[in-house]
C-alpha cells in the first residue's frame, strides 16, 4: 500500500502500475470534500515519490466515480475576498497539476456520475474510459459559477473550443455516447469491464502503442486555432449563448470570455485567468442565490426521503376525472412505470384524458427520447374505464374532478366505497380545505391534498396537503407517489390556497390594485419579466386561465377578508364577466393565434382597455421601482405569514415552492432569500411607502421584531 486514508487509498497493482481509489468512507457517494483533497494531495505526493511505478489508474469503489464538490463546503469560500477566493483555487490546482504532471501514462476509469470538480479531475489524466451507463459534464453555471478545477482550460484543448462552449456554458450533464464522439473519453464500454478496459488502455500507453506525451502537450498548450478562426468560434457563440442565458445569469457568458481569453495561453497562465474569473462570479448575488437553491433543494429532497422510507412503495393508482390535468396525471404516472386506472363518466372525457397523454408521448418521440416502442409501452399502463370495478387493487388514488366542493365531495365519497381500507385517497384541488372534502369520509385518516401544477409534465412542484385527520401514513405514500413521478413534493398544512397561491393571489392583488390606480397592464407585465419572472402577471392570469384565477379569487377573500377581501370590481371579475378566459378561448387581457408550429402567440389586443373602462384609473406614469415594489411586497409578507403560522415548515420549503410552482425568479433565490438579500429593515421601510394600500402591505410584528434585531430567515 503506498497511501491509505479515509477516502482514497493508492496501491500497486500488477505490472507496475498504481491503482488510485476514491471510497469515501461513510458516505453513499465520492465527493471532493477537503478530507478527500487532502487526501488527494497526499496520494499524488506518495505515487511521485514511489519507485518502479509505469502508470495510474484512478478508479472509484462506489457505483459512481465523484459527483463533484462538496457545495455545503465549497460555497464557504464564496463569503471571502476575491484575492484569498484566487488563492485557496491555485493551491487545488496544484493536486490538478501534479497528476496532470505525473511521469508515468495516466487513465480515469469512469464508471458512474463525474460532474462538475469530479469531471475536471478525469480531464487532468490523459485518458478516459467510461461506463455506458454513466454522465459526465461540468454543471457549475447552473451554481452561478463556471468550472473552477481547470476545466475551462482542459476542455476546449481536448474537444475543441465549439463543443466545449457548449459543454461548459451550457452545463448540460452528457451520456457516454455523446462523450465520446465529441472526445471528452477515449472509449465506452459496459459498466463491468470499464476497469478492466482503462487497464488494458493504459498498458498500450505504456508500450508505447498511445502517445500520452502528445495528449498532454494537447493539453498544456495554446488552442490550436489561428486568429480569424477564434474570432469566428467566440464571436459566433456570444450570440447564442448570450441570448440562452439572458441578462441574469452572467456565468455562461463569464464562462465563454475566460475560455477566449486563456485561448493562446500555457496551462498555468490560462489557469489564474480561470481563478480571477470564477472569483469574480463567486461573490456576486446571482451565484448566492443559486448555491442558496442547490442547498434548500438538497435539503427539500432529503425531508422527502425521509417520508419515502415509512411507505410502501405506490404500484397501481388511479386519476378520477379524465380531462387535460387528469390526462397529464396518467401520462406522468404510466411514464414513470406506474400502473394508472383513468376512471371518467362518458368515452367521450376518457378519449379526452387518453388524447391528452398520446400528445404528450408524440412529443418526447419527435424529440427523439423515446421510440414508438416505448410509447406504446407507457400507453398500455394507462386502463381508461367508466367503473371503480378495478379500484380495490389500487394503493393510491388522485381525484381530478372539477374545482367544485360539492361534487368532489360526492366523488370522493363513491370512490372511498370501492377502494380497499387502506388505499390512499389525494385531491388535487388548489383551493377547497382538505379539512372541509374528508368530512364526507369515513376514513379521513386515509385523505389528504395532492396538489399538481399545471401542465403537469413541466411543472416540478406537487404540494402534498396535510388535513386535519390526514395519518402520516397517508402522507408519506402521497409524497413517496409524487418522488415516483419524477415531482418535487413539499408538504403543507392545510388553508385556503395552501402555500403557493396563498401566495401568489396577493401578487394578483397588487396588480389588481395597479390597473386601478390607472397602470398600464403591458408595462406591468414587461417591467415584472425584466424583473425576472417568465412572464408577467397578465399574460399569467392568461395562462392560468381567468375563470380559475377568478373562483380562486373568491376563496382567497373569503377565507382571508382583512386583507384579500376587495370592494368594486376589479380588471379580473371584468375578464371574466366578458367570458375573456385567456387561453383557454383565445382571448384575455391578450389575443392568442397560433403560430406555424402550433403554438399560442400572445398579441396586443387593442379593444382591452376600452372593455376594462371602469375599472381601470386614470392612466398616470408608473416607474420600474414603484411597479416592482407594489407587486412584491404583498407576495413575500404572505410568504413570511404562511411561515409564521406554519402552513409551510420551513423557509427553505417556502422558497423552493415558489421557484418550483409559480417561476419564483431562480437568481433571487426565493421570496425569503429575496427578504434577506434586501434586508428586513430596508424592506420594510419600502414597504411603508405603500401602507395607505391595505394589510397586503403591513409587515408582520414579528418582521418588525427580526429586522430590528439583525436577523435574517436563512442566516449566514
Amino acid at each position: 500500500m503506498i497511501y491509505q486514508g479515509k477516502a482514497i487509498t493508492a496501491q500497486q497493482i500488477d505490472g507496475g502500475v498504481v491503482e488510485v481509489l476514491f471510497d469515501l468512507q461513510g458516505d453513499s457517494v465520492n465527493k471532493l470534500n477537503q478530507l478527500t483533497l487532502q487526501e488527494l494531495r497526499e496520494a499524488v505526493a506518495a505515487v511521485q515519490a514511489a519507485k518502479d511505478i509505469k502508470g495510474v489508474i484512478f478508479s472509484s469503489a462506489k457505483d459512481c466515480f465523484i459527483v463533484g464538490a462538496d457545495i455545503t463546503e465549497f460555497s464557504q469560500m464564496f463569503d471571502q475576498t476575491e484575492e484569498t477566493i484566487v488563492a485557496h483555487l491555485l493551491s487545488l490546482h496544484e493536486i490538478f497539476n501534479a497528476i496532470e504532471d505525473l511521469p508515468v501514462p495516466t487513465v480515469t476509469a469512469i464508471n458512474g456520475i463525474a460532474l462538475g470538480g469530479g469531471f475536471e479531475l478525469c480531464l487532468a489524466t490523459d485518458f478516459r474510459v467510461m461506463a455506458d451507463s454513466a454522465k459526465v459534464g461540468l454543471p457549475e453555471v447552473k451554481l452561478g459559477i463556471y468550472p473552477g478545477w481547470g476545466g475551462t482550460v482542459r476542455l476546449p484543448r481536448l474537444i475543441g473550443v465549439d463543443n466545449a462552449n457548449e459543454w461548459i456554458c451550457g452545463g448540460a450533464e452528457k451520456r457516454a455516447k455523446d462523450a465520446l464522439k465529441d472526445g471528452a473519453v477515449d472509449a465506452v464500454v459496459a459498466t463491468a469491464q470499464v476497469r478492466e478496459a482503462a487497464l488494458d488502455l493504459l498498458n498500450k500507453a505504456i508500450d508505447g502503442v498511445f502517445d500520452y506525451q502528445a495528449r498532454r502537450t494537447e493539453k498544456t498548450t495554446a488552442i490550436k486555432l489561428n486568429q480569424i478562426e477564434q474570432m469566428m468560434a467566440f464571436e459566433s457563440a456570444k450570440g447564442f449563448i448570450g441570448a440562452k442565458a439572458g441578462p441574469h445569469y452572467p456565468a455562461p457568458m463569464a464562462a465563454l470570455s475566460t475560455i477566449q481569453k486563456a485561448a493562446n495561453m500555457t496551462r498555468d497562465k490560462a489557469i489564474e485567468v480561470e481563478a480571477k474569473g470564477f472569483a469574480k462570479l463567486a461573490t456576486n448575488s446571482v451565484t448566492r442565490a443559486l448555491v442558496g437553491l442547490f442547498l434548500k433543494d438538497q435539503y427539500v429532497k432529503k425531508v422527502s426521503k425521509a417520508f419515502e422510507k415509512d411507505s410502501v412503495p405506490v404500484k397501481q393508482t388511479a386519476v378520477l376525472g379524465a380531462g387535460i390535468m387528469g390526462g397529464g396525471v396518467a401520462y406522468q404516472s404510466a411514464s414513470k412505470g406506474i400502473p394508472i386506472l383513468m376512471k371518467d363518466i362518458n368515452d367521450k372525457a376518457l378519449q379526452l384524458g387518453l388524447d391528452e397523454a398520446t400528445k404528450l408521448l408524440n412529443g418526447q418521440v419527435k424529440r427523439g427520447r423515446m421510440d414508438t416502442q416505448k410509447m406504446a409501452k407507457v400507453l398500455t399502463q394507462i386502463t381508461p374505464t367508466l367503473s371503480y370495478g378495478d379500484f380495490g387493487r389500487v394503493d393510491l388514488v388522485v381525484e381530478a374532478v372539477v374545482e367544485n366542493p360539492k361534487i368532489k365531495g360526492a366523488v370522493l365519497a363513491e370512490v372511498e366505497a370501492a377502494v380497499a381500507e387502506d388505499a390512499i385517497i389525494t385531491s388535487n384541488t388548489s383551493t377547497i380545505s382538505i379539512t372541509e372534502l374528508a368530512k364526507n369520509l369515513k376514513r379521513p385518516e386515509n385523505f389528504c391534498g395532492m396538489h399538481f401544477f399545471n401542465p403537469v409534465h413541466r411543472m416540478p412542484l406537487v404540494e402534498v396537503i396535510r388535513g386535519e385527520k390526514s395519518s402520516e401514513t397517508a402522507i408519506a405514500r402521497t409524497v413517496a407517489y409524487a418522488k415516483a413521478m419524477g415531482k418535487t413534493p413539499i408538504v403543507v398544512n392545510d388553508c385556503p390556497g395552501f402555500l403557493v397561491n396563498r401566495v401568489l393571489f396577493p401578487y394578483f392583488a397588487g396588480f389588481s390594485m395597479l390597473m386601478r390606480d390607472g397602470a398600464n397592464f403591458v408595462q406591468v407585465d414587461k417591467v415584472m419579466e425584466r424583473f425576472g419572472w417568465p412572464m408577467g402577471p397578465a399574460y399569467l392570469l392568461d395562462v392560468v386561465g381567468i375563470d380559475t384565477g377568478h373562483h380562486a379569487d373568491a376563496v382567497m377573500a373569503e377565507g382571508f377578508p382583512d386583507r384579500m377581501g376587495h370592494e368594486g370590481e376589479s380588471a379580473i371579475d371584468r375578464m371574466y364577466k366578458l367570458e375573456r378566459f385567456g387561453q383557454k378561448n383565445n382571448k384575455g387581457f391578450y389575443r392568442y393565434e397560433l403560430d406555424r408550429k402550433g403554438k399560442q402567440v400572445k398579441i396586443i389586443d387593442e379593444e382591452v382597455p376600452g372593455l376594462l373602462e371602469g375599472v381601470l384609473g386614470q392612466a398616470r406614469e408608473f416607474s420600474d421601482d414603484e411597479i416592482i415594489a407594489r407587486m412584491m411586497i404583498p407576495l413575500c409578507i404572505e410568504t413570511v405569514r404562511c411561515l409564521e403560522d406554519g402552513i409551510v415548515a420551513t423557509p427553505a420549503e417556502a422558497d423552493m415552492g415558489l421557484i418550483y410552482g409559480i417561476g419564483f425568479p431562480p437568481f433571487r433565490g426565493g421570496a425569503l432569500h429575496y427578504l434577506d438579500e434586501m434586508g428586513l429593515q430596508n424592506f420594510i421601510e419600502m414597504a411603508a411607502a405603500y401602507k395607505d394600500l391595505g394589510p397586503l402591505y403591513h409587515p408582520t410584528e414579528r418582521m418588525k421584531q427580526m429586522a430590528a434585531n439583525g436577523e435574517t430567515y436563512f442566516g449566514k
